[in-house]
């Protein structure tokens, strides 16, 4: 036994004690040495089984940041992505907002049924259109409710399907009633778009990239189609203000889609703050499609030519 180990069993205010004392303290001094010999070994044991995350060096997350810079998150995006907070209370911020506009449109569609008879020519492609935006808001309560394969792929879906059906609308209105064959040919041409797209996201590849800019390019066709339509009915349509507005905002409100910052008080970050800031929009939009699904009948009952 070294003299370092044999010394941190002696006290340093007692004397050193002769060969016959030590011979006769010999078993106090093992009645002590074996119960923390004994502690340090199932201290060393215990400490093997523990396991601990890696933080920044955990495999999961580089992969997941390598892939995040090579697909669609670089700059801004990536250091916002590495800085988030917890996402657990701004998925219910986002489902919540999604529950309201379901609500809104549902709220908008009895009014407008209650409001509009049936004989007007823009009753039924607006009711279809309403139906399709409810199933994509019960798809986006769902998917931030529960994010599984299938709920991501009918919240993404069915958000496409709303633009495209916006731009069938907005053909319907503004060249279908006057040529019904014009928009029958566009509606097979959309749908022919909506099942490539599903398609392709589906058995090819995921890409998030992709989609975004598939969904702004049509929203950008439907923004600027709607836009010189009421640019040129403005004189004849007191209402037509209502559609610019619309258009304009769920557009530019879009944008807050673009942004990435950690949520605000853990709730609110750019997803939701956009669901939200869309609730009011509904009213407005529902408010243009009542005064437009008016005048048409009106102007159908007096013969005058459709604008």
């Amino acid at each position: 036994m070294s003299l370092w180990s044999r010394r941190a069993f002696e006290s340093p205010a007692r004397p050193r004690l002769t060969n016959m004392a030590s011979a006769a303290t010999l078993p106090r001094c093992t009645s002590v040495r074996l119960p923390a010999v004994a502690a340090v070994v199932l201290l060393l044991m215990s400490g093997t089984t523990v396991r601990a995350s890696q933080g920044d060096k955990e495999p999961v997350y580089r992969d997941c940041v390598k892939q995040c810079v090579r697909t669609n998150c670089t700059g801004a995006r990536l250091r916002g992505f590495q800085s988030a907070q917890p996402q657990y209370m701004a998925l219910t911020a986002s489902a919540l907002a999604s529950l309201l506009n379901g609500l809104a449109c549902l709220l908008m569609l009895l009014r407008y049924r209650g409001t509009v008879p049936r004989q007007s020519p823009m009753y039924h492609t607006i009711n279809s259109f309403s139906l399709v935006s409810l199933n994509a808001w019960f798809w986006s309560t769902v998917f931030h409710t529960r994010d599984t394969y299938l709920t991501e792929k009918m919240d993404y879906f069915c958000a496409t399907a709303v633009i495209l059906y916006s731009i069938y609308l907005c053909c319907v209105r503004t060249l279908g009633l006057r040529r019904p064959g014009v928009s029958s040919m566009v509606g097979v041409l959309l749908i022919l778009a909506f099942t490539s797209h599903v398609s392709y996201l589906t058995f090819v590849s995921f890409d998030y990239g992709y989609n975004m800019a598939a969904n702004a390019t049509i929203g950008m066709v439907n923004l600027l189609w709607w836009l010189c339509w009421c640019w040129q009915n403005r004189r004849t349509l007191p209402y037509w203000w209502k559609c610019v507005l619309v258009v304009l905002l769920l557009h530019g409100l879009a944008l807050l889609e673009l942004l990435d910052f950690p949520p605000m008080l853990w709730v609110l970050d750019a997803h939701a703050v956009w669901h939200l800031s869309t609730v009011p929009v509904h009213f407005l939009f529902y408010s243009f499609l009542i005064d437009d699904s008016l005048y048409l009948l009106n102007t159908e009952k007096m013969g005058v030519k459709v604008e």
